[in-house]
């Protein structure tokens, strides 16, 4: 309801609307890219109460048939089901404003901070998609689906030695028909390091939209094709250096994914207050803080997460959502259009 911040009014619901729509589509490129939506049965099930929730589903019909000849019974075969489930993660940010700081440089540090925050929390977002999807590119197993898995979608050529292995010409080609086979058309996107981007465009393989702006000037975008996928350039994605000495001491490992359209189910949970402020008139002379707080869901369709049975407190931590013991594949590795390749650029 309406009330007053910093002495002007203040109308929380306007402000929670407007912290949702901001736009962010520079740093936080994955979380734009289309790979993520909003799953509205998974709203529907948290909207409510609750930080966990199960997704039934009935497995592929099988068996062979028998032969139609007028005097062979036919046999049957009951249909069967399983479940994937989700989970619930919730955090929350303050951010305080000293009013001495704004008398004496006459600056507007809470104005800052209110304009800023919805760029704070997709940038967390972004955060916690990315330890999702290193606790599912972990799952691995000696048979069944978690092999298959493994062995087809997570594809680790960066190397360690003087000697840099860089992302080649056909290797996204090659990736997805290794991951996906005759479904390999169910991908849509690549999401990949600029120094990844940077290869493949010196390969000539890769070329940058451009913006053409009011005064007809064009200017390249963050976004790109290669190989009949949509190329998102983001920083953000996994780049870890090899270290050590010597000749490898230099050397990035960077990970790229490639995504098919709304392969990540997205959904709110239920948040009573999620902005509200607090004016602390004796604390270093006065000061305003403004405190928000999330509640979501990023879900890779197909997988299901199972919390720890300690450590866990009703919202899992950064960590547990990418441990690799936590999740489990449902799904035929073949339904699920996600992959990734590490290489040194």
């Amino acid at each position: 309801m309406p009330g007053t911040f910093l002495g002007f009014p203040f109308d929380e619901e306007i402000f929670n609307q407007t912290w949702s729509d901001a736009p962010d589509p520079v740093k936080t490129a994955m979380i734009q890219s289309g790979a993520l939506v909003e799953d509205a049965q998974i709203a529907s099930m948290i909207q409510n109460d609750g930080n966990f929730y199960t997704i039934p589903f009935y497995n592929v019909l099988s068996g062979d048939p028998d032969n139609y000849d007028g005097q062979t019974d036919i046999n049957t075969a009951e249909t069967g089901g399983d479940s994937q489930s989700g989970v619930v993660f919730g955090r929350a940010k303050g951010f305080t404003a000293r009013n001495f700081v704004a008398e004496l440089t006459g600056s507007d540090p809470m104005g800052n901070i209110t304009r800023n925050i919805a760029r704070y929390w997709q940038k967390q977002d972004q955060t916690r998609l990315l330890q999702v999807l290193a606790g599912v590119f972990s799952v691995t197993g000696t048979s069944g689906n978690a092999k298959k898995w493994h062995d087809n979608h997570v594809v680790d050529l960066g190397s360690t030695t003087a000697t840099p292995y860089k992302i080649g010409i056909t290797d996204l080609n090659d990736l997805a028909t290794e991951a996906m086979g005759d479904n390999k058309s169910l991908f849509s996107l690549a999401i990949m390091h600029s120094s990844v981007a940077k290869t493949l465009e010196n390969l000539q393989v890769l070329e940058f939209w451009k913006q053409t702006d009011a005064n007809g000037i064009q200017r390249p975008l963050a976004i790109a094709s290669a190989n009949g996928y949509t190329v998102i350039v983001d920083d953000g994605v996994p780049a870890a250096p090899v270290g050590g000495s010597g000749d490898n001491k230099d050397l990035t490992k960077y990970t790229t994914y490639l995504l098919g359209g709304g392969v990540i189910r997205t959904a709110p949970g239920r948040v009573d207050v999620p902005s509200e402020v607090e004016r602390a008139a004796s604390k270093n002379g006065g000061q305003d803080t403004l405190y928000t707080r999330i509640r979501k869901t990023f879900h890779p369709n197909g997988f299901s997460f199972t919390p720890p049975t300690s450590g866990y407190s009703g919202s899992p931590t950064d960590a547990q959502l990418a441990a690799a013991a936590n999740w489990a594949i449902k799904f035929d590795p073949k339904a699920i259009p996600m992959a990734q390749i590490i290489t040194n650029g």
